[in-house]
């Protein structure tokens, strides 16, 4: 298939998954191909229609994509259907056609068991109270009503989804409609578009002329009516930092914020606004296919992004920004599908805060179980974006569903690369900020992250290993104080080559930290610390450590929500350097636990000679080896993996696998990203 380079804009090219006939996924080696896809501008490169044999309808919008919104500006024919049907207990969204290309084929028993989790959803956040329209309350009030309407409580929820804002004076300018805060957007838009042929006519048209307000120039830096540009300080609101509309710049604020004035733009008619909006939106999707996201994996904010992309992709009328936003939301489930294991979000992460080091610990573990499952027990706390989820035709590709649940030859090493958080300042295109090294074996994945600088919301290791009744277990370390506290510290350089890990920092008063189930049996021998999983085995070589000593978490929701999990510290001894050397293990490795543990004394070196220097090597029982220098010049450290130095500036892939076949792989700057796994093939270009 041909691409065409066009610049500034990127064209978006669909290699769509091949589908043989009943709509089960195709068998590896054959080879089908989507409808290209090029700017309105340009002729097409190539047209080949996918042959999908029977189609199966996704379960789609409650009011559509194509129109059912009775919209203004364009005008189209509404349908009369109900946006949601009940049948045996369970609440679903009515099935609507979706055009191929904008489509990712599921098959019937993973659409079944979406709704199954989604009932759970619903269920969970019926009748619960909505709380207030307060600033950016909306983020949590808003999808609470969504919930209660399809749960069937719909008076009670169209009248708070309708009711006047806390602080519609602030909002005078746009008829009372809170289109400033980017949380509130996110909401606003699903309430405008999804629900809109339940809302009051002159509260719908009242949302519609505040939008053409709002929309008539870019919102963004425009003096606000009553505050101008703010009286600035801290707070977010308008009368501190002004403007029509939030200007903060993480990857989930601003998503919010540019696909909201996109489809707001859209739906009014103000074509120059509109036009903008979609060059932002096109240089965000381009950056996630070429250099990656700033806010990287977050087990925060992820899901927060995507939720919005949802919006783009469910309610543009444009077909090219429609294709922008499935090429965003198959790029963030895919970097989602990576880090995700049966309801744990496991390896490095940037915005970590240290919440989600147990099963369905983290907000993007919570929402991307609607998609992926693959659990030991149901989801205790639904994220709220998930009615994002449920009220949207999109669903992730077949491969990337296989990719999350691991559905792939293992073991495989797959390395990857992030950009620095705010990537598009100056410079922010150049190399990548952070490299990750992440192994899967049959009953685990370790990632660990090296990087030039220190940076305090990071999560730089994490081990989640298969436990049955749990999902996974947790083996997570850092330095610090207190507990195993997010943060890729000053000094602390790690070196990963497969199973092995080496972990070194000059030493200092500051502690090393493990977290680890309760449930895991401790031993030491010969100095070597041992812990058994239900499957899979850790040995830790303490370099200048003390003995571990147990610990309590002083924060008391922090220690309710690792109730379940152990924490471990060890201090320095001595002088020089300190750290530890890490050896995973499992039955298809070693055999047995008893028979790891006699081949790691037996087998593995931990070579310290050089230790004063800052050298240390490893050799593992498999004769993997390892050897980490501790670099004084910046934070990333000189690795030899199995005696070849490691040039961490042509390691640019976004997604790179060794040792095993590629389930995915995204070149630097390439925007080819290609995923397979299971019985699937995924491809998809932005260029």
């Amino acid at each position: 298939m041909k691409h065409i380079r066009i610049f500034p804009y990127p064209i978006v090219v669909f290699l769509l998954e091949q589908r043989g006939g009943n709509n089960q996924p195709s068998t590896k080696g054959q080879k089908a191909y989507g409808t290209s896809f090029l700017p309105s501008c340009l002729l097409f490169a190539s047209k080949e229609v996918l042959g999908v044999g029977s189609a199966f309808c996704l379960l789609a919008l409650a009011c559509g994509i194509f129109g059912c919104t009775n919209r203004i500006i364009p005008t189209t024919s509404a349908l009369e259907a109900e946006p949601v049907i009940a049948t045996d207990n369970q609440i679903q969204v009515k099935p609507l056609p979706m055009e191929p290309e904008y489509r990712n084929e599921w098959t019937p028993e993973l659409e079944a068991e979406f709704w199954i989790r989604a009932n759970e959803a619903i269920q969970y956040y019926a009748g619960k109270g909505y709380g207030n329209t307060h600033g950016e309350n909306e983020k949590r009030s808003y999808p609470i009503a969504m919930f209660n309407f399809l749960a069937g409580n719909r008076e009670q929820a169209l009248e708070f989804l309708q009711s006047e804002d806390n602080e519609a004076s602030d909002h005078q300018h746009t008829e009372g409609i809170d289109y400033y805060y980017s949380f509130t957007l996110k909401g606003q838009i699903r309430k405008y578009f999804f629900f809109g042929k339940f809302l009051d006519p002159d509260y719908k048209q009242k949302m519609f002329e505040g939008a053409k307000k709002w929309t008539e120039h870019d919102p963004k830096g425009r003096p606000h009516p009553i505050y101008g540009k703010g009286k600035g300080g801290d707070g977010w609101g308008p009368e501190v930092r002004g403007g029509w509309v939030d200007g903060r710049n993480t990857d989930n604020l601003r998503a919010m914020r540019e696909v909201g004035v996109y489809l707001m733009a859209e739906e009014t008619g103000n074509e120059d606004t509109r036009l903008l909006y979609k060059q932002k939106l096109q240089r965000y999707v381009w950056a996630l296919y070429h250099i990656g996201m700033g806010e990287w994996d977050s087990e925060t904010y992820l899901g927060h992004t995507f939720a919005a992309y949802l919006n783009l992709y469910d309610f543009a009328q444009d077909p090219e920004v429609k294709k922008l936003g499935k090429a965003a939301l198959d790029w963030m489930s895919t970097a989602a599908a990576v880090k995700y294991y049966r309801g744990g979000f496991g390896g490095p992460t940037k915005r970590d805060y240290g919440k989600g080091n147990v099963v369905y610990g983290s907000n993007s573990a919570r929402l991307f179980w609607l998609y992926f499952g693959d659990v030991a027990f149901p989801n205790p706390k639904p994220e709220r974006d998930v009615i994002h989820l449920i009220t949207s035709a999109y669903r992730p590709p077949l491969a990337v569903v296989a990719l999350a649940r691991k559905q792939f030859e293992k073991p495989v090493e797959i390395r990857a690369t992030k950009p620095i958080y705010e990537n598009w300042k100056p410079g922010g295109e150049d190399q990548p900020a952070y490299w990750e090294t992440s192994f899967f074996g049959h009953t685990y994945q370790l990632g660990s992250l090296a990087g030039k600088f220190a940076d305090g919301d990071v999560g730089p290791f994490k081990l989640i290993a298969y436990n049955q009744e749990r999902g996974v277990d947790y083996f997570v370390a850092n330095t610090g104080g207190g507990w195993v506290k997010p943060g890729k510290n000053s000094g602390d350089q790690v070196g990963q080559n497969r199973n092995l890990v080496i972990w070194l920092r000059p030493a200092s008063e500051q502690p090393f930290f493990f977290q680890l189930p309760k449930s895991a049996n401790a031993e030491i021998e010969d100095g070597i610390w041992f812990f058994e999983l239900e499957k899979t085995w850790l040995a830790i070589h303490p370099i200048n450590l003390a003995p571990y000593t147990e610990v309590t978490i002083e924060k008391q929701k922090l220690a309710e929500l690792y109730s379940q999990e152990q924490t471990l510290k060890a201090t320095t001894t001595g002088k020089g350097y300190t750290g530890f050397a890490l050896e995973v293990g499992e039955e298809e490795s070693h055999g047995s636990y008893s028979a790891f543990k006699q081949t790691i004394k037996a087998k593995s070196q931990l070579d310290i000679g050089n230790l004063a220097t800052g050298t240390v090597g490893f050799t593992g029982a498999n004769g993997n080896r390892l050897q980490l220098t501790h670099n004084s010049k910046n934070e990333l450290p000189i690795l030899l993996r199995n005696g070849v130095k490691y040039d961490w500036l042509k390691q640019l892939e976004l997604y790179n696998s060794s040792y095993g076949k590629k389930p995915i792989s995204l070149g630097w700057k390439r925007g080819n990203l290609r995923v397979e796994a299971g019985a699937s093939e995924f491809e998809a270009t932005v260029e």
